[in-house]
């Protein structure tokens, strides 16, 4: 097999370089560009629209975005709206990948590196097989053919089951390796995807090159992603200031994906590496004033382009629907629902054996590692939505094949494709919360819950009287005056008669706690109020007045962070 070829074809970059010139040549750039702002600007005011109807109806707003977008494109009159590739492929899913494996635990991710593995890997390739079978014996797709369809559909997007299983607090287990498959699965999946496409262009392909080649390309990204992750740190750490570290921040996605994403790889696991060493070294390397920022704007960030992202999703339905022929309809959509319904039979016969078999087959497995319930497979299989990077894929199929022929099955396998990301999203979806429920997982993380609270408070618990072991030697050392000293010390004694307070097994002293709380809150609205009266009549400098406010809102925070704990 020759060279892998990159996601977006030439002839993909000629046509669009064709469509910018016609732009460019009517002479109303300005006004394009106007066009092009007002309606990114109307794309974000719908986003944070149906994020808040989401957030009133209790669904997760990836799926409204989606049932929206599709509602809106099938508009008649509305202008249609173009996805490119490149900009999911190289823009958009960097970031997200790489906040996400900041997000996420290193120890749990290697504890549970064994199913993730065999779902991100082994999973998506056995999807990937059985819709390529399905395909080439039931529509008479050749088999490079199928297997091009079976790479675009076979990763699951975690997102929307994500938002559900938290919310109904599912065990956190099950969290851990749904949350760890979506780091990874997109990278088998395009890594395949570019075998597959490679075959079909070329006419020709070598399993044994093939499979050393997604060797050296999981083994090259891992230490791409180390690389990454660790100079990225020690740059900041050395830089000291957080809004330059913020910009590193940003910067580091693409540092990890771009490099092997242009030789040929996918960029997904080096740049999920280089988020899981980031998350495991970062807070010794990264200073308290970025995270505090960092954070925030992160969140912010993530949230507006996963919104937008999934909206646009639903819009492709009016440029999709565009290229099919009133002939192939009928065909087109009995091949979509078939081709969905084995990509979600495919993930329950793979999730069985993946959670058992290795119990059954090694006993040191089993003795360390209990098998759980039948519940907890059912619910991880049941979870395989399909999402944006399936839709980037399908687009970013290449016009024609090498020998300049249209390539085969394209309009086909775009609609399949967007068919599957919305049966699988928004049925699954909105069934999931209902399976939770009958399976009998819905609160069943609560119990784990509380033992994460208690683990939290004994970690507060020590952390205080290390601060107050400290003091002493500071005492003792006799270089500040005991005055200095002691309201230091009665704070520390306070705030621990506080944490003991808060988890006292007396019912009186939890209630007293939590008066305690909601007086402080309402103290807190006080001296905003004050503050703020002195800055109008002009007592007050806006500066003082910001640095006051940060301090009352950094307090506020905490209390908000202590009741919604307990």
């Amino acid at each position: 097999m020759g060279a892998v070829p990159q996601v977006a074809s030439p002839e993909w970059y000629r046509l669009t370089a064709s469509r910018t010139e016609s732009t460019l040549g009517t002479g109303n750039e300005a006004a394009a560009m106007s066009e092009t702002i007002q309606i990114l600007i109307v794309l974000l005011a719908v986003v944070a629209s149906v994020a808040l109807a989401a957030r009133r109806l209790h669904l997760p707003p990836s799926i409204l975005l989606v049932v929206v977008g599709t509602a809106l494109a099938l508009i008649p009159g509305l202008p249609s709206m173009e996805l490119a590739p490149e900009v999911v492929l190289l823009l958009v899913l960097p970031p997200i990948i790489y906040w996400s494996a900041v997000s996420m635990s290193w120890r749990e991710f290697r504890f549970n590196l064994r199913p993730i593995s065999l779902l991100a890997i082994g999973g998506v390739a056995f999807s990937t097989l059985v819709v390529a079978a399905a395909s080439h014996w039931l529509f008479r797709m050749p088999w490079p053919i199928g297997f091009v369809l079976g790479a675009i559909v076979s990763p699951p997007d975690a997102v929307a089951p994500l938002a559900i299983a938290r919310h109904m607090q599912i065990p956190r287990r099950i969290l851990v390796v749904l949350e760890g498959e979506g780091l990874a699965n997109d990278a088998t999946a395009l890594i395949l995807y570019r075998f597959a496409v490679a075959a079909v262009s070329f006419g020709y392909f070598s399993p044994g090159r093939a499979f050393g080649q997604f060797a050296a390309i999981v083994a090259g990204e891992i230490l791409w992603g180390i690389a990454v992750g660790w100079a990225t740190l020690r740059l900041r750490q050395w830089i000291q200031y957080p809004r330059i570290e913020i910009a590193i921040s940003l910067l580091t996605p693409f540092l990890a994906y771009w490099p092997p994403e242009h030789l040929g790889g996918s960029g997904v696991l080096a740049t999920v590496t280089a988020g899981l060493y980031v998350s495991w070294n970062g807070p010794q390397l990264i200073s308290a004033a970025t995270r505090l920022q960092g954070v925030i704007f992160g969140d912010l960030v993530i949230h507006f382009v996963e919104g937008l992202v999934f909206l646009i999703t639903g819009l492709q339905a009016h440029a999709l629907s565009a290229g099919i022929h009133e002939s192939s309809i009928s065909e087109f959509a009995l091949s979509a629902i078939i081709v969905s319904a084995v990509v979600i039979v495919a993930r329950f016969i793979w999730t069985f054996p993946t959670v058992y078999l290795p119990r059954w087959l090694f006993p040191p497995i089993r003795r360390t590692d209990p098998s759980p319930p039948w519940q907890w497979p059912f619910a991880i299989a049941f979870t395989g939505v399909r999402g944006i990077v399936s839709l980037a894929a399908a687009l970013a199929l290449p016009l024609t094949t090498a020998a300049g022929q249209p390539f085969p099955e394209r309009d086909r396998i775009l609609f399949i494709t967007f068919s599957v990301i919305l049966a699988t999203l928004v049925l699954q979806g909105f069934m999931f919360p209902a399976i939770i429920r009958a399976l009998g997982l819905a609160n069943a993380g609560r119990r784990e819950l509380e033992h994460d609270r208690n683990e939290e408070h004994r970690a507060r618990l020590q952390a205080v009287e290390a601060a107050m072991e400290r003091l002493d030697e500071i005492a003792a050392q006799r270089k500040w005056s005991e005055d200095a000293i002691l309201p230091v010390r009665a704070t520390l004694r306070n705030r621990l008669a506080h944490l003991h307070n808060l988890h006292d097994g007396d019912e009186i002293h939890g209630k007293l706690a939590e008066c305690r709380e909601e007086i402080e809150l309402q103290l807190i609205s006080a001296e905003r109020q004050r503050v703020n009266e002195l800055h109008r009549a002009g007592e007050v400098k806006d500066e003082a007045r910001r640095r006051i406010e940060r301090e009352l809102d950094l307090r506020e925070a905490y209390l908000a962070n202590q009741r919604s704990a307990d």
